[in-house]
């Protein structure tokens, strides 16, 4: 049976579904899935290695160049030890907003892009919409990549990629890059009153640290004032850390994470490369004390900038629809610039305030479901014959 949800409808389904990034999405994915195949369009996943997430890709209208990507994440961040005042998992409506888990962070976008999906078909478009719902966005995007490729691959060239992040319909057109890296350092364990005998792992950790600590600093004092990002430079930050046993006995190992932010025209591999060279000033200098001590490293993450377009499709598309002709950055990380990457001109621009994203009682106000709503049925517009 061919069923037909209104944007808000639509939301309520699909924030009915837990899609927690430590959950499977696949029975959003397989509603969804099934929700086009009523309409009678064609929808293709890309699993993870455990098949046990999936990103969809689909085609509205025909296999041709020249249309448009409406992308979002299907994953949310958790609520556990949320104060919640209605059910996460169940769209609720108060005073003109609609709370829920992933209302603003995107679910609100992505109800937009389906709900419009009978419309589209009945218009009778000459250039094609293609949906891309990704997986594991909130976990540093890790599913987008390899649905990029299958859509490079499969579907006709597109003229632009609108990535429906929370930006109040703002147009955003740059944001920082991030790399995700953890650092594990083994030393040699002794006790604390022979500690010259010993590597201590956490006295070497601290140093790695500290070098961080002080690449920010450096990156502050020299941050040009006119940079529109907030805050102005790159930024190298630890966020866990972890070692020792006890306070008497020489660390044997610690380990922690660091996340390395850049602004659009430094590049994470550059401050990466640099920091590995210390690692192995400071991994000689362990190997010198013990030869079992040392450091070893791994990326878990590693999402490119998206870097201001000069004359760039998506931008052209958006200020002309939104009439916005600010300049925005944002610091955080999107799967747009993986489009980018990936050869597409693209912009970051949807319904809902990031300031909603990741809260208790998160919400998208019903206003903004109805500029988002507005937004696509223009885009649509311009891909009738």
């Amino acid at each position: 049976m061919t069923e037909t949800y209104s944007p808000r409808e639509m939301l309520a389904k699909l924030v009915g579904f837990p899609t927690v990034s430590k959950e499977s999405n696949l029975p959003l994915i397989d509603f969804v899935g099934d929700y086009l195949a009523g309409h009678g369009i064609s929808s293709h996943k890309v699993f993870n290695s455990e098949k046990t997430k999936a990103n969809l890709y689909a085609t509205i209208g025909p296999m041709e160049p020249g249309g448009i990507v409406f992308s979002g994440h299907t994953d949310v961040v958790p609520v556990a030890g949320q104060n919640w005042t209605s059910d996460p998992f169940e769209l609720t409506e108060r005073d003109g907003r609609l709370y829920g888990r992933g209302t603003c962070d995107m679910k609100g976008f992505n109800a937009i892009a389906l709900a419009a999906v009978p419309e589209m078909l009945a218009r009778g478009l000459s250039r094609p919409v293609h949906i891309a719902l990704s997986y594991d966005e909130e976990l540093a995007c890790l599913g987008a990549p390899d649905m990029i490729r299958e859509m490079r691959r499969n579907q006709p060239p597109a003229r632009a990629v609108i990535v429906g992040e929370p930006t109040m319909m703002e147009v955003v057109t740059a944001h920082k890059g991030f790399l995700g890296v953890t650092t594990r350092v083994r030393g040699v364990e002794v006790h604390s009153g022979l500690m010259h005998t010993g590597v201590s792992a956490i006295f070497f950790a601290a140093r790695l640290i500290n070098w961080m600590d002080e690449t920010t600093r450096h990156n502050i004092e020299a941050a040009d004032p006119a940079n529109p990002f907030v805050p102005p430079y790159t930024t190298l930050h630890c966020g866990l850390v972890e070692g020792g046993t006890a306070q008497n006995i020489v660390a044997k190992d610690c380990w922690f994470t660091t996340d390395i932010r850049t602004i659009p025209g430094e590049f994470t591999q550059d401050y990466f490369d640099r920091y590995r060279t210390y690692v192995g000033e400071l991994d000689a200098e362990m190997k010198q004390k013990h030869p079992e001590a040392g450091i070893s490293l791994e990326v878990f993450a590693d999402v490119p900038a998206l870097q201001p377009e000069t004359n760039g499709m998506a931008e052209q598309i958006a200020r002309s629809i939104t009439g916005d002709n600010g300049s925005h950055v944002v610091s955080y990380g999107t799967e747009a610039g993986q489009f980018q990457d990936g050869g597409f001109s693209t912009v970051v621009c949807g319904p809902g305030s990031i300031d909603q994203a990741h809260q208790a009682d998160e919400f998208i106000t019903l206003e903004q479901l109805d500029k988002g709503a507005a937004f696509v049925r223009s885009i649509t517009d311009r891909l009738v014959a």
